[in-house]
């Protein structure tokens, strides 16, 4: 026993395509795409551009 040989990764990869087919393994990588985009670009920005960023965004408090 050790690790999976490429022969090993093939079959894994074709039974995950024949499981969840082509559009849907695209819809998951886009995803993964867009969520790592997402990430870098918010380990990139100034913290202060981001608060206020996060302050647009949030509703007013109103109380009655």
């Amino acid at each position: 026993m050790g690790s999976l040989s490429p022969v090993h990764w093939i079959i894994v990869l074709v039974v995950v395509l024949l499981l969840f087919g082509p559009t849907r393994l695209a819809g998951v990588g886009k995803g993964l795409g867009e969520g790592i985009r997402s990430f870098k670009k918010g380990l990139s920005e100034d913290p202060d551009e981001a608060k206020d960023d996060a302050s647009k965004q949030l509703p007013e408090n109103k109380t009655s």
